[in-house]
């Protein structure tokens, strides 16, 4: 019992960013844009709220055509502090015998982007947008779990959000609300669009273009993950199947919520949702970076970051 116990102390989560993808809606490569006090990303602070909560290894996932200014801007600044792998996402990486419509120009979604990872991380870890702010308090209640399954399989988490805590002022966003049962463990993910508020309540178009209104403190997906390496795995599998049905499609987009609900479904893992009151923020919006640049001095002010997160 002490080993085990050490070993699980001893053990640290690797961090998965995903960074591959180019912002449309926002405009240019947002993941590189620098909106700190002295020139910082927004991984730049999950990566600081990483590395404190106990995460021992980075791994981006990023286009091999940006991976020159990537380096530069992203990862010199952290190979003295902790180790770094980079790992490319292409749409030609794909189960062998498979096929995919000759103008497709997009790779395949976030899963796709997550089995990207597969060859370079053996123990839990968690995933991550490269652009989103996910909050100190989340990174230390995801490195906590993940060190509680390490040597275990089947066992995953999500963090959800408060979706009152996820909205922008900009426009309306789309969410994954998530179903949860009475235990806290996750049942399915539903996608839901046009979600704002209005007048102090919060709003979403159902199916018929109704509004449907949700208690602001209802959990929803921003894509913040925690897998043990056996997710690869049922990801490639669950993949192939995938490719049969859309692979043909111009668009069609692997999701890691595709993947984590059939293998709830199918009884194979568990996804505990690990609910925060941390708020989360980003730039979905070009008219969003203002305010973003705003809330990260507030934090700096406070003390809750330094004004320079890592010396040159």
């Amino acid at each position: 019992m002490w080993f085990e116990t050490n070993i699980i102390l001893l053990m640290k989560p690797t961090l998965f960013i995903l960074a591959a993808g180019m912002g449309s809606r926002y405009g240019g490569l947002k993941q590189l844009d620098r909106l700190g006090p002295s020139g910082e990303t927004i991984m730049d602070y999950s990566i600081y709220d990483a590395l404190k909560a106990g995460f021992g290894k980075l791994v981006f996932v990023i286009r091999e055509s940006f991976e020159q200014d990537f380096k530069e801007i992203v990862v010199d600044k952290f190979k003295n502090l902790v180790d770094v792998e980079i790992v490319f996402q292409d749409i030609s990486k794909i189960p062998a015998g498979f096929t995919y419509h000759p103008d497709r120009e997009k790779p395949w979604g976030t899963n796709h982007a997550v089995l990207m990872g597969k060859d370079v991380i053996k123990e839990p870890f968690a995933v991550i947008n490269a652009d989103d702010f996910y909050g100190q308090e989340s990174f230390q209640v995801m490195a906590d779990f993940l060190r509680s399954v390490a040597g275990k399989k089947n066992e995953y988490c999500m963090i959800g959000y408060h979706v009152g805590n996820t909205l922008s002022k900009s426009g309306s966003v789309s969410r994954g609300v998530c179903v949860v049962d009475q235990n806290g463990y996750l049942q399915n993910v539903v996608e839901r669009t046009h979600i704002e508020e209005k007048s102090g309540t919060i709003f979403y178009l159902d199916e018929n273009g109704e509004e449907v209104s949700i208690p602001s403190n209802t959990p929803v997906s921003m894509n913040m993950w925690g897998f043990t390496p056996d997710y690869f795995d049922y990801s490639w599998e669950i993949f192939k199947n995938f490719l049969k049905e859309k692979g043909q499609e111009l668009k069609s987009e692997y999701y890691i919520p595709l993947a984590v609900n059939e293998l709830i479904v199918q009884g194979k893992a568990s996804c505990k949702v690990l609910d925060t009151s941390a708020k989360w923020f980003g730039v979905t919006y070009s008219e969003d970076r203002p305010q973003v640049v705003l809330k990260i001095n507030e934090l700096v002010r406070k003390g809750v970051y330094p004004a320079q997160l890592f010396k040159a």
